[in-house]
């Protein structure tokens, strides 16, 4: 049976006397989308930072592939495979959105990551940078600077870039927080052909339901740091755990 591509054992971090994440174990497989939902202060976010390496753990561990990535740095974790988009939003403001996306690629092909050698030193990497923003339906925007971008066009921009990255992880914490209605439902269909990759894993911290119920194969439900409720999404939202935590009632979880 082929090993997990991402996996936490018992991961936990603490804060001063505050248990945030709380000894959660929990694999995540290739052609998987994982939604990971719960009330707000459940954890998500601190459970996402601990894997991506934004914070170190305080007990636990973290597995990329087989391999222990819970001291590496952000950087060394993205090389391994572990994608997030926020890892990556705005990497040169100043630059275009074209010289963003071949940057990342430029990275990936092991050329270095030097703004300062985009032109003509890689211009065989145009035509797949190119590729990728019209993907993402930037075709249109390909010399706008980056800083210059509207909220929607830089969370798609987001997505253009871990594209680029090809990561075996895919991380993606409220895709669509702050799009309008006509932008929010690109994004979701990126994600969605990204999903279609049967060989990579796509972890999403979302609160619409109906996100999820679009998209999800798997739903963990984490409250106060733990992992409350782990299963296919019909089952799990239908669940006490989930109906409870989001009608804003105190939770109530049975032992064990």
């Amino acid at each position: 049976m082929p090993h997990p591509l991402l996996e936490t054992r018992d991961l936990t971090v603490r804060f001063g006397g505050h248990v945030a994440v709380d000894h959660i174990s929990c694999s995540f497989n290739a052609g998987e989308l994982t939604a990971i939902v719960g009330p707000n202060g459940a954890g998500k976010t601190t459970y996402f930072n601990l894997i991506s390496g934004q914070i170190g753990a305080t007990e636990g561990t973290v597995q990329l592939n087989g391999h222990d990535i819970t001291r590496m740095s952000v950087a060394q974790r993205t090389h391994r495979g572990l994608g997030r988009a926020f890892q990556l939003t705005n990497l040169f403001p100043d630059l275009n959105v074209l010289e963003n996306v071949r940057l990342v690629i430029q990275s990936k092909a092991k050329r270095g990551f030097n703004m300062f050698s985009l032109a003509s030193s890689h211009d065989d990497l145009t035509a797949p940078a190119m590729e990728i923003v019209e993907r993402v339906r930037l075709g249109d925007q390909t010399q706008q600077v980056v800083s210059e971008l509207s909220h929607g066009d830089q969370r798609k921009l987001e997505v253009a870039l871990l594209i680029a990255l090809d990561p075996l992880v895919y991380m993606f914490d409220e895709p669509t927080a702050g799009m309008s209605v006509d932008e929010a439902p690109i994004v979701l269909e990126l994600i969605a052909e990204l999903k279609a990759r049967t060989d990579r894993a796509i972890l999403l911290v979302e609160h619409k339901m109906d996100v999820i119920r679009t998209l999800a194969d798997r739903i963990i439900v984490l409250h106060n740091g733990a992992l409350a409720a782990d299963g296919d999404p019909a089952t799990v939202m239908a669940s006490d755990v989930v109906q409870e935590a989001y009608m804003g009632r105190d939770l109530e979880l049975a032992d064990g």
